[in-house]
């Protein structure tokens, strides 16, 4: 039989019966020859593989080694490490950091739940050219001579809460931040805790309530890193610290004290950024808490029900989110009589673009021109005493159950010369 009377849907190799052409391929003639045999057995069977090839030696190329501690010292302490970390910041205020950020930010699965391969295509052929521009414009207008405002704060938490634990604490404890986007980076982070011959390592994601797409997601690039070392330290994780009553507490003193301070308004809004409804309806806990942590806060204030609202914010493209909409609530309120709102953001532990640009910027603006009067925005929490308080106290119930003190120097001295004994090389 002539090799080209082969039925055309089948290629014609060792590979005949399991990768068919579709029926609708064009049977090859003498005119094609060899060449288009070729072709489409590489177009249907080889370009296929080819990506899951490469996939695979990148892989198994990664997965060759493990990053050691060959330069270990014998009788060195070993330190229990805090890792804080929260969502992210570009670099910079400018259009290419925004971008490489924003690139970072929302090709994350856990942020953007779509099909992946689609998802790219539109990522990068039109939100990441159109986006970026109107966001750095938006930073800009937050930006301050010492950087981003999340980063500056979250500094100075870490160095407040690293302060507070060297008191507390009866053996050495080192505490690192990280962004989960952006810089400085969680790789980096833990990196210099391994250095420090970090043993133990709790993680403390600076979001109050759970969602996969942060406090999830921060395990995802956290376990990406301690997979490939060769020694990894005992590991918790604090999930949420919504209902903690320390933490419940210093919200509620932040929003007296604004009153305090500036009068008390007719309603006050507790705005938390929003999420797509089908993560809830897919068993996210974060509505839930959401609305747990307002119902607590409300009652620490002792508010009547017609006192507050919460309501949620920063939603994206044109999929149903959270409700209500802080920007909508804004407006009605605006055109039913109410002239004065307070909004807090109890789920920002640090004043950011979302709060300082969003709510105390744009949804000022909406409400105003709905017919309001007066508006304000009660800052963060931030570097506040209490919330530092708070969150240390957190962290010393999670560490719970770990022996903290460390081994005397004597100890140490001991283990070192008998590990040299037994021919260690330090």
């Amino acid at each position: 039989m002539d090799r080209y009377q082969v039925p055309h849907n089948v290629v014609k190799a060792p590979y005949n019966s399991l990768f068919p052409l579709p029926a609708w391929f064009p049977a090859p003639d003498d005119g094609f020859g060899r060449g288009y045999e070729f072709f489409r057995c590489w177009f249907c069977v080889l370009l296929p593989y080819t990506g899951v090839f490469l996939y695979e030696l990148a892989r198994m190329l990664r997965m060759t080694g493990f990053v050691n501690t060959s330069d270990y010292e014998h009788g060195s302490p070993e330190v229990t490490g805090i890792l804080l970390t929260n969502l992210g910041t570009p670099d910079a205020p400018t259009v290419g950091a925004v971008r490489r950020y924003l690139g970072e930010f929302l090709s994350d699965p856990r942020v953007v739940e779509f099909p992946r391969l689609l998802w790219l295509l539109i990522l990068h052929g039109v939100i990441l050219n159109i986006r970026p521009r109107r966001s750095a414009a938006a930073y800009a207008k937050v930006w301050t001579d010492k950087g981003s405002p999340l980063r500056v704060i979250a500094e100075k938490q870490a160095a407040a809460i690293e302060v507070a634990l060297q008191e507390k604490i009866d053996g050495p404890v080192k505490v690192e931040l990280a962004m989960r986007y952006g810089h400085p980076a969680i790789a980096d982070a833990l990196n210099s805790l391994r250095q420090a011959n970090c043993t133990r390592l709790l993680v403390l994601p600076l979001y109050p309530q759970y969602s996969a797409s942060t406090s999830a997601s921060t395990f995802d690039a956290v376990a990406d890193v301690l997979k490939g070392w060769r020694r990894v330290p005992q590991l918790r994780m604090v999930m949420d610290y919504h209902r903690h009553d320390v933490w419940i507490e210093a919200v509620a003193c932040s929003i007296r004290d604004h009153w305090r301070e500036h009068g008390r308004k007719q309603r006050l809004l507790m705005s938390f950024h929003g999420l797509p409804r089908r993560f809830l309806l897919n068993g996210d806990p974060y509505h839930c808490q959401c609305h747990a942590s307002a119902r607590l806060i409300a009652e620490k204030l002792v508010l009547a029900d017609e006192d507050w609202q919460l309501v949620f914010q920063s939603r994206f493209g044109r999929e149903e989110w959270l409700k209500p909409y802080c920007d909508h609530t804004l407006e009605e309120l605006g055109r039913s009589g109410v002239t004065s709102v307070d909004v807090v953001c109890p789920g920002f532990s640090a004043d950011c673009l979302e709060t300082l640009e969003e709510i105390a910027i744009q949804n000022r603006d909406i409400f105003l021109s709905a017919g309001g009067d007066q508006y304000a925005y009660i800052p963060a929490l931030n570097d506040r005493t209490d919330h530092i308080e708070a969150l240390v106290g957190l962290i010393e119930q999670s560490l719970a159950g770990w022996d903290l003190r460390g081994r005397s120097v004597e100890q140490l001295q001991a283990d070192r010369r008998r590990a040299l004994a037994f021919g260690a090389a330090r």
